[in-house]
């Protein structure tokens, strides 16, 4: 578990760092690696991996001689940040992840093996809405979210949901939604989107709450429906699907994923990397991908992503508490 001290000393120490920008920037430069790794805690194929692959194409000789792209899925992307935390500090590992495992998780698992110390902020990388779908496993009459509300009390047996991971933004949006409908809904859940949109499409599954950019190509063909998203505003990539907010539900949410080094590298190595990560996803070509899978690619500063960070875990911490929410709900 991560005390509140442990984040204020590791917010304190991130905004010192980056107050220190120009001493940064008077610093020599270390030789770049010969091979560099992107890290991400769940499968190939969905929407991070998306990014962290078009990322790397645009790093490569730039930032290192070779960017891979380190596929590490399991504990609901929490093995990705282990694999950071064990890794070399000198800029040849760098993590993408959602903002889920450094905001919520710290408050839903009670023995969370890492610590804010962890991890050294670098960049943020994508902004993305989290939306509920259903597929195969629900009637064609359900529609809205209406529909699927009336349908599942009418079948209890049939009200489950699945989620990326197990105490992710997504599964909570889903237990919020539960509480706030006065209905049970059982959660699933899957070592990332991949899998889940798998069940989902085979209609093992009759509904999962995910990033929206999962669903893009399923919902054109008509193999999805998506009811509804948790954003404060309807997203530009469904324009159609209202969002809780507006269906009655208090309730605006979104999620970034993030760039991070390990929590030892030194401010000169933060500062190389957010460098690189900052040409790499101004590329039109990233962008525009980007898109396909959902995403609004944007960079930051290490202060900038630190500051969003601590905003979050801020937010996740009281409405945690305040609604009892944890990693087995």
């Amino acid at each position: 578990m991560i005390t509140r001290r442990q984040f204020t000393q590791f917010s304190a120490s991130l905004f010192s760092a980056a107050w220190a920008g120009n001493t940064w920037a008077q610093a020599p430069k270390a030789p770049l690696p010969d091979v560099a790794k992107i890290i991400t805690g769940f499968p190939a194929g969905g929407t991070l991996d998306a990014l962290a692959r078009r990322v790397a194409d645009r790093m490569r000789d730039k930032y290192a001689a070779a960017v891979l792209v380190d596929n590490k899925p399991g504990a609901g992307g929490q093995i990705g940040i282990l694999t950071l935390r064990d890794s070399p500090a000198d800029g040849s590992s760098l993590l993408v992840t959602p903002s889920s495992m450094l905001s919520i998780y710290p408050y839903t698992y009670p023995k969370l093996r890492y610590t804010m110390e962890d991890v050294a902020p670098v960049s943020l990388g994508a902004t993305m809405d989290h939306g509920l779908a259903v597929g195969p496993g629900t009637p064609e009459s359900v529609r809205t979210l209406a529909d699927y509300l009336a349908w599942i009390k009418a079948n209890p047996n049939s009200a489950s949901y699945g989620s990326p991971g197990a105490g992710s933004m997504p599964h909570m949006v889903g237990v919020l939604l539960s509480q706030f409908a006065k209905q049970d809904m059982l959660h699933i859940a899957y070592r990332g989107t991949v899998p889940g949109m798998q069940d989902l499409l085979g209609g093992q599954i009759p509904a999962f709450w995910g990033p929206i950019g999962d669903y893009l190509q399923h919902a054109k063909g008509g193999k999805l429906r998506v009811l509804a998203i948790a954003g404060a505003k309807r997203s530009p990539f469904l324009p159609q699907v209202p969002t809780l907010q507006e269906l009655g539900y208090p309730l605006k949410v979104s999620e970034w994923y993030g760039f991070f080094l390990p929590g030892k590298a030194t401010p000169e190595t933060v500062l190389r990397a957010s460098d690189a990560l900052r040409v790499a996803l101004a590329h039109p070509e990233v962008i525009e991908h980007g898109k396909q899978y959902g995403l609004e690619v944007k960079s930051s500063t290490a202060a900038e992503l630190a500051s969003m960070l601590k905003a979050d875990a801020n937010q996740w911490r009281g409405l945690i508490k305040q609604t009892g929410f944890t990693a087995e709900s």
